[in-house]
Protein backbone atom coordinates (compact mmCIF):
# COMPACT_ATOMS: atom_id res chain seq x y z
CA UNK A 1 0.00 0.00 0.00
CA UNK A 2 3.08 2.25 -0.15
CA UNK A 3 3.28 2.83 3.61
CA UNK A 4 3.92 0.65 6.61
CA UNK A 5 0.64 -0.17 8.30
CA UNK A 6 0.48 -0.09 12.08
CA UNK A 7 -1.47 -2.79 13.85
CA UNK A 8 -2.31 -3.34 17.51
CA UNK A 9 -0.66 -6.12 19.43
CA UNK A 10 -3.56 -7.33 21.58
CA UNK A 11 -1.46 -10.12 23.05
CA UNK A 12 0.98 -7.54 24.45
CA UNK A 13 -1.61 -5.77 26.56
CA UNK A 14 -3.92 -4.30 23.96
CA UNK A 15 -2.47 -0.75 23.98
CA UNK A 16 0.88 -1.14 22.26
CA UNK A 17 1.78 -0.64 18.62
CA UNK A 18 3.93 -3.01 16.61
CA UNK A 19 5.40 -3.01 13.12
CA UNK A 20 4.21 -6.13 11.30
CA UNK A 21 7.53 -6.58 9.52
CA UNK A 22 9.86 -6.44 12.51
CA UNK A 23 7.60 -7.20 15.47
CA UNK A 24 9.28 -4.35 17.37
CA UNK A 25 7.22 -2.43 19.89
CA UNK A 26 7.64 1.28 19.33
CA UNK A 27 5.35 3.03 21.77
CA UNK A 28 2.52 3.06 24.26
CA UNK A 29 -0.58 4.99 23.23
CA UNK A 30 -2.35 4.57 26.57
CA UNK A 31 -0.53 7.41 28.27
CA UNK A 32 -2.31 10.39 26.74
CA UNK A 33 -5.87 11.31 25.83
CA UNK A 34 -5.11 11.69 22.13
CA UNK A 35 -3.67 8.21 21.98
CA UNK A 36 -6.69 6.67 23.67
CA UNK A 37 -9.07 8.37 21.25
CA UNK A 38 -7.03 7.18 18.29
CA UNK A 39 -6.90 3.66 19.67
CA UNK A 40 -10.66 3.58 20.15
CA UNK A 41 -11.30 4.79 16.61
CA UNK A 42 -8.87 2.28 15.16
CA UNK A 43 -10.32 -0.67 17.01
CA UNK A 44 -13.87 0.29 16.06
CA UNK A 45 -12.73 0.40 12.42
CA UNK A 46 -10.85 -2.85 12.01
CA UNK A 47 -9.07 -2.50 8.68
CA UNK A 48 -8.15 -5.57 6.72
CA UNK A 49 -6.93 -6.02 3.17
CA UNK A 50 -9.26 -8.15 1.03
CA UNK A 51 -7.91 -11.23 -0.74
CA UNK A 52 -8.07 -9.53 -4.14
CA UNK A 53 -5.00 -7.49 -3.16
CA UNK A 54 -6.35 -4.24 -4.59
CA UNK A 55 -5.74 -2.31 -1.39
CA UNK A 56 -9.41 -1.52 -0.67
CA UNK A 57 -10.35 -1.01 2.98
CA UNK A 58 -13.26 -2.84 4.58
CA UNK A 59 -14.77 -1.19 7.66
CA UNK A 60 -16.22 -3.39 10.37
CA UNK A 61 -17.91 -2.70 13.70
CA UNK A 62 -16.32 -3.99 16.88
CA UNK A 63 -19.36 -4.33 19.13
CA UNK A 64 -17.40 -5.90 21.98
CA UNK A 65 -15.09 -2.91 22.14
CA UNK A 66 -18.07 -0.58 21.85
CA UNK A 67 -19.65 -2.29 24.88
CA UNK A 68 -16.49 -1.65 26.94
CA UNK A 69 -16.65 2.08 26.24
CA UNK A 70 -20.40 2.68 26.29
CA UNK A 71 -21.99 -0.20 28.22
CA UNK A 72 -24.34 -0.82 25.28
CA UNK A 73 -24.61 -4.53 24.46
CA UNK A 74 -24.38 -5.78 20.86
CA UNK A 75 -28.00 -6.98 20.95
CA UNK A 76 -29.12 -3.36 21.33
CA UNK A 77 -27.78 -2.62 17.84
CA UNK A 78 -30.19 -5.06 16.17
CA UNK A 79 -32.60 -3.20 13.93
CA UNK A 80 -36.31 -3.88 13.43
CA UNK A 81 -36.71 -5.51 16.84
CA UNK A 82 -40.12 -3.90 17.25
CA UNK A 83 -41.25 -5.20 13.85
CA UNK A 84 -38.96 -8.01 12.65
CA UNK A 85 -41.14 -8.69 9.59
CA UNK A 86 -40.76 -5.16 8.27
CA UNK A 87 -39.84 -5.42 4.60
CA UNK A 88 -41.33 -8.92 4.20
CA UNK A 89 -44.98 -8.33 3.27
CA UNK A 90 -45.78 -11.98 2.46
CA UNK A 91 -44.40 -13.20 5.77
CA UNK A 92 -46.26 -10.43 7.57
CA UNK A 93 -49.50 -11.45 5.90
CA UNK A 94 -48.86 -15.11 6.73
CA UNK A 95 -48.39 -14.28 10.40
CA UNK A 96 -51.61 -12.29 10.47
CA UNK A 97 -53.59 -15.08 8.79
CA UNK A 98 -52.17 -17.65 11.19
CA UNK A 99 -52.96 -15.41 14.15
CA UNK A 100 -56.56 -14.98 13.01
CA UNK A 101 -57.06 -18.75 12.68
CA UNK A 102 -55.44 -19.51 16.04
CA UNK A 103 -57.53 -16.92 17.87
CA UNK A 104 -60.73 -18.02 16.13
CA UNK A 105 -60.33 -21.69 17.06
CA UNK A 106 -58.61 -21.36 20.46
CA UNK A 107 -60.33 -22.73 23.53
CA UNK A 108 -60.99 -20.31 26.36
CA UNK A 109 -58.20 -19.66 28.84
CA UNK A 110 -57.81 -22.37 31.48
CA UNK A 111 -55.76 -22.25 34.67
CA UNK A 112 -55.05 -24.96 37.23
CA UNK A 113 -53.71 -23.54 40.50
CA UNK A 114 -52.07 -26.36 42.39
CA UNK A 115 -49.15 -26.85 44.83
CA UNK A 116 -45.90 -28.09 43.33
CA UNK A 117 -46.02 -31.46 45.11
CA UNK A 118 -49.46 -32.24 43.65
CA UNK A 119 -48.65 -31.54 39.99
CA UNK A 120 -47.57 -35.10 39.14
CA UNK A 121 -50.48 -36.87 40.95
CA UNK A 122 -52.97 -34.51 39.32
CA UNK A 123 -51.62 -35.18 35.84
CA UNK A 124 -51.80 -38.93 36.46
CA UNK A 125 -55.44 -38.49 37.49
CA UNK A 126 -56.20 -36.57 34.29
CA UNK A 127 -54.68 -39.41 32.27
CA UNK A 128 -56.33 -42.27 34.16
CA UNK A 129 -59.82 -40.85 34.76
CA UNK A 130 -60.32 -38.60 31.73
CA UNK A 131 -57.85 -39.89 29.13
CA UNK A 132 -56.42 -36.40 28.65
CA UNK A 133 -53.57 -35.88 26.20
CA UNK A 134 -51.87 -32.73 24.96
CA UNK A 135 -50.14 -32.13 21.65
CA UNK A 136 -47.97 -29.23 22.85
CA UNK A 137 -46.47 -29.25 26.36
CA UNK A 138 -44.29 -26.41 27.62
CA UNK A 139 -42.37 -26.89 30.87
CA UNK A 140 -40.79 -24.11 32.91
CA UNK A 141 -40.63 -20.33 32.73
CA UNK A 142 -38.04 -17.56 32.59
CA UNK A 143 -37.06 -17.77 36.26
CA UNK A 144 -34.11 -19.57 37.80
CA UNK A 145 -35.85 -21.30 40.71
CA UNK A 146 -37.62 -23.82 38.46
CA UNK A 147 -36.65 -27.37 39.48
CA UNK A 148 -37.09 -28.75 35.99
CA UNK A 149 -34.84 -31.82 36.03
CA UNK A 150 -36.36 -33.56 39.14
CA UNK A 151 -39.81 -32.88 37.73
CA UNK A 152 -38.95 -34.37 34.34
CA UNK A 153 -38.04 -37.69 35.96
CA UNK A 154 -41.49 -37.86 37.59
CA UNK A 155 -43.82 -36.47 34.93
CA UNK A 156 -45.80 -39.09 32.96
CA UNK A 157 -44.87 -37.33 29.73
CA UNK A 158 -44.97 -40.44 27.57
CA UNK A 159 -48.68 -40.90 28.35
CA UNK A 160 -49.52 -37.21 28.68
CA UNK A 161 -48.05 -36.13 25.33
CA UNK A 162 -49.83 -37.25 22.16
CA UNK A 163 -48.00 -38.91 19.29
CA UNK A 164 -46.93 -36.98 17.41
CA UNK A 165 -46.48 -34.26 20.01
CA UNK A 166 -44.06 -31.51 20.96
CA UNK A 167 -42.27 -30.57 24.19
CA UNK A 168 -40.81 -27.13 24.91
CA UNK A 169 -38.50 -27.25 27.96
CA UNK A 170 -36.90 -24.08 29.38
CA UNK A 171 -33.42 -23.83 30.88
CA UNK A 172 -30.90 -21.14 31.73
CA UNK A 173 -27.53 -20.98 30.00
CA UNK A 174 -26.07 -22.56 33.14
CA UNK A 175 -28.55 -25.46 33.19
CA UNK A 176 -28.77 -26.21 29.46
CA UNK A 177 -25.99 -28.82 29.67
CA UNK A 178 -27.79 -30.67 32.47
CA UNK A 179 -31.01 -30.63 30.47
CA UNK A 180 -29.21 -31.90 27.37
CA UNK A 181 -27.66 -34.75 29.37
CA UNK A 182 -31.10 -35.72 30.68
CA UNK A 183 -32.64 -35.71 27.20
CA UNK A 184 -29.80 -37.95 25.98
CA UNK A 185 -30.32 -40.44 28.81
CA UNK A 186 -32.02 -43.82 28.42
CA UNK A 187 -35.12 -42.45 30.14
CA UNK A 188 -35.79 -40.08 27.26
CA UNK A 189 -33.88 -40.82 24.08
CA UNK A 190 -36.24 -43.64 23.06
CA UNK A 191 -39.34 -41.56 23.78
CA UNK A 192 -38.40 -38.01 22.76
CA UNK A 193 -36.12 -36.68 20.07
CA UNK A 194 -34.40 -33.33 20.47
CA UNK A 195 -35.26 -31.29 17.41
CA UNK A 196 -34.59 -27.56 17.81
CA UNK A 197 -33.11 -25.20 20.37
CA UNK A 198 -34.92 -21.90 20.76
CA UNK A 199 -33.05 -18.94 22.23
CA UNK A 200 -34.61 -15.90 23.87
CA UNK A 201 -32.19 -12.95 24.15
CA UNK A 202 -32.65 -10.09 26.59
CA UNK A 203 -31.99 -6.48 25.67
CA UNK A 204 -30.31 -5.43 28.94
CA UNK A 205 -30.17 -6.11 32.67
CA UNK A 206 -33.30 -4.02 33.28
CA UNK A 207 -35.41 -6.75 31.69
CA UNK A 208 -37.82 -8.60 34.02
CA UNK A 209 -36.42 -11.82 32.50
CA UNK A 210 -32.83 -11.03 33.49
CA UNK A 211 -31.46 -14.27 34.99
CA UNK A 212 -29.40 -12.66 37.77
CA UNK A 213 -26.07 -13.82 39.10
CA UNK A 214 -26.99 -17.35 40.17
CA UNK A 215 -26.15 -18.92 43.50
CA UNK A 216 -22.35 -18.82 43.38
CA UNK A 217 -20.31 -16.45 45.52
CA UNK A 218 -18.02 -15.32 42.73
CA UNK A 219 -19.10 -12.74 40.20
CA UNK A 220 -19.37 -14.36 36.75
CA UNK A 221 -16.94 -13.21 34.09
CA UNK A 222 -19.60 -13.05 31.38
CA UNK A 223 -23.10 -11.67 31.76
CA UNK A 224 -25.82 -14.21 30.99
CA UNK A 225 -28.43 -12.68 28.72
CA UNK A 226 -29.97 -15.76 27.12
CA UNK A 227 -32.62 -18.32 27.87
CA UNK A 228 -32.72 -21.66 26.09
CA UNK A 229 -35.67 -23.85 25.21
CA UNK A 230 -35.28 -27.37 23.85
CA UNK A 231 -38.03 -28.51 21.52
CA UNK A 232 -38.51 -32.29 21.49
CA UNK A 233 -40.73 -34.46 19.30
CA UNK A 234 -42.66 -37.60 20.19
CA UNK A 235 -43.74 -39.99 17.48
CA UNK A 236 -43.09 -39.37 13.80
CA UNK A 237 -43.89 -36.19 11.90
CA UNK A 238 -42.65 -35.21 8.45
CA UNK A 239 -42.45 -31.68 7.21
CA UNK A 240 -43.20 -32.60 3.60
CA UNK A 241 -46.36 -34.64 4.23
CA UNK A 242 -47.78 -33.63 7.63
CA UNK A 243 -48.63 -30.04 6.83
CA UNK A 244 -51.93 -30.45 8.67
CA UNK A 245 -49.88 -30.96 11.87
CA UNK A 246 -46.91 -28.61 11.53
CA UNK A 247 -45.87 -25.48 9.64
CA UNK A 248 -42.09 -25.04 9.65
CA UNK A 249 -40.04 -21.85 9.29
CA UNK A 250 -42.86 -19.48 10.21
CA UNK A 251 -40.67 -18.06 13.00
CA UNK A 252 -36.94 -18.02 13.65
CA UNK A 253 -35.20 -19.99 16.40
CA UNK A 254 -33.92 -16.73 17.89
CA UNK A 255 -36.35 -14.39 19.62
CA UNK A 256 -35.31 -10.98 20.93
CA UNK A 257 -37.06 -9.27 23.81
CA UNK A 258 -39.33 -6.51 22.59
CA UNK A 259 -40.16 -8.20 19.27
CA UNK A 260 -43.76 -8.48 20.47
CA UNK A 261 -45.68 -5.26 20.95
CA UNK A 262 -47.57 -6.58 23.99
CA UNK A 263 -44.37 -7.60 25.78
CA UNK A 264 -43.70 -4.01 26.80
CA UNK A 265 -47.15 -3.59 28.29
CA UNK A 266 -47.62 -6.68 30.46
CA UNK A 267 -45.00 -8.96 31.93
CA UNK A 268 -45.63 -12.67 31.89
CA UNK A 269 -43.84 -15.82 33.04
CA UNK A 270 -43.09 -16.59 29.38
CA UNK A 271 -42.83 -13.92 26.66
CA UNK A 272 -45.80 -13.86 24.26
CA UNK A 273 -43.42 -14.29 21.33
CA UNK A 274 -42.42 -17.76 22.60
CA UNK A 275 -46.05 -18.82 22.94
CA UNK A 276 -46.55 -17.68 19.34
CA UNK A 277 -43.60 -19.76 18.12
CA UNK A 278 -45.25 -22.89 19.54
CA UNK A 279 -48.68 -21.93 18.18
CA UNK A 280 -47.39 -21.13 14.70
CA UNK A 281 -45.34 -24.33 14.49
CA UNK A 282 -47.92 -26.86 15.72
CA UNK A 283 -51.42 -26.78 14.24
CA UNK A 284 -52.77 -28.84 17.13
CA UNK A 285 -55.18 -27.28 19.60
CA UNK A 286 -54.34 -29.08 22.87
CA UNK A 287 -51.67 -27.07 24.68
CA UNK A 288 -50.43 -27.41 28.27
CA UNK A 289 -47.93 -25.21 30.12
CA UNK A 290 -46.48 -26.55 33.39
CA UNK A 291 -44.71 -24.06 35.69
CA UNK A 292 -43.59 -26.28 38.58
CA UNK A 293 -42.81 -23.78 41.35
CA UNK A 294 -43.62 -20.29 42.53
CA UNK A 295 -41.97 -17.49 40.57
CA UNK A 296 -42.79 -14.36 42.59
CA UNK A 297 -44.66 -11.16 41.85
CA UNK A 298 -42.47 -9.64 39.14
CA UNK A 299 -43.56 -12.20 36.55
CA UNK A 300 -47.22 -13.12 37.09
CA UNK A 301 -48.54 -16.31 35.52
CA UNK A 302 -51.22 -15.01 33.17
CA UNK A 303 -53.72 -17.12 31.28
CA UNK A 304 -53.59 -17.39 27.50
CA UNK A 305 -56.41 -18.48 25.15
CA UNK A 306 -55.84 -21.98 23.80
CA UNK A 307 -53.64 -23.05 26.73
CA UNK A 308 -54.10 -24.89 30.02
CA UNK A 309 -51.60 -23.32 32.42
CA UNK A 310 -50.70 -25.36 35.51
CA UNK A 311 -48.86 -23.51 38.26
CA UNK A 312 -48.94 -22.67 41.99
CA UNK A 313 -49.12 -18.98 40.98
CA UNK A 314 -51.60 -18.98 38.10
CA UNK A 315 -54.03 -16.08 38.53
CA UNK A 316 -57.28 -17.97 37.80
CA UNK A 317 -58.21 -21.53 38.79
CA UNK A 318 -60.97 -22.65 36.41
CA UNK A 319 -59.84 -25.91 34.78
CA UNK A 320 -62.30 -28.78 34.48
CA UNK A 321 -61.44 -31.75 32.22
CA UNK A 322 -64.99 -32.26 30.97
CA UNK A 323 -65.49 -28.57 30.14
CA UNK A 324 -62.12 -28.53 28.41
CA UNK A 325 -63.05 -31.53 26.26
CA UNK A 326 -66.30 -29.85 25.19
CA UNK A 327 -64.32 -26.74 24.22
CA UNK A 328 -61.96 -28.82 22.11
CA UNK A 329 -64.75 -30.48 20.16
CA UNK A 330 -66.52 -27.17 19.53
CA UNK A 331 -63.43 -25.20 18.48
CA UNK A 332 -61.25 -27.71 16.62
CA UNK A 333 -61.16 -29.48 13.29
CA UNK A 334 -61.43 -33.18 14.21
CA UNK A 335 -59.46 -35.78 12.29
CA UNK A 336 -59.01 -39.41 13.26
CA UNK A 337 -55.75 -41.31 13.12
CA UNK A 338 -55.40 -45.10 13.19
CA UNK A 339 -53.22 -46.08 16.17
CA UNK A 340 -52.98 -49.64 17.53
CA UNK A 341 -56.29 -50.68 15.96
CA UNK A 342 -58.09 -47.70 17.50
CA UNK A 343 -59.20 -44.37 16.10
CA UNK A 344 -57.49 -41.50 17.95
CA UNK A 345 -58.94 -38.00 17.44
CA UNK A 346 -56.66 -35.14 16.44
CA UNK A 347 -57.82 -31.66 17.46
CA UNK A 348 -56.48 -29.27 14.83
CA UNK A 349 -56.57 -25.59 13.92
CA UNK A 350 -58.06 -25.39 10.40
CA UNK A 351 -55.80 -23.84 7.77
CA UNK A 352 -56.94 -21.84 4.76
CA UNK A 353 -55.75 -22.12 1.16
CA UNK A 354 -54.14 -18.69 1.46
CA UNK A 355 -52.04 -19.85 4.42
CA UNK A 356 -51.02 -22.95 2.48
CA UNK A 357 -49.89 -20.82 -0.47
CA UNK A 358 -47.86 -18.41 1.68
CA UNK A 359 -46.18 -20.76 4.16
CA UNK A 360 -42.59 -21.96 3.51
CA UNK A 361 -42.49 -25.48 2.06
CA UNK A 362 -39.95 -28.22 1.62
CA UNK A 363 -38.22 -28.18 -1.77
CA UNK A 364 -39.55 -30.75 -4.21
CA UNK A 365 -37.00 -33.23 -5.53
CA UNK A 366 -37.39 -33.59 -9.27
CA UNK A 367 -36.14 -36.96 -10.52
Amino acid sequence: MGQDRVIYNRFAGGNQNIYPESGQLFGNVGGDREGLVEERKSRERMHREPPNGRGAIVMENDYSNHYIHTGKTPIQHVRNVANPMDGYPKLQKLHQLKRNQIEKHATKSFGCRIPSEKIVPTLKTWIKDFGLEFDVIMIGALVENQFIQPLLYQLPLYRLCAKPGFLFIWATTQKIQELTKFLNSDACNKKFRRSEELVFVLVDENSPYYPGEGTGRQQPLFTRQQWHCWMCITGTVRRSTDNHLIHCNIDTDLQIEGSDANAKIRNNAVPPSIYKVAENFSNSNRRLHIIPSRIGYNLPVRLRPGWVIMSPDVLINNFDPLTYEKELYSKSLIKYKQLNNTQKPQFLVPQSNEIEDLRPKSPINVK
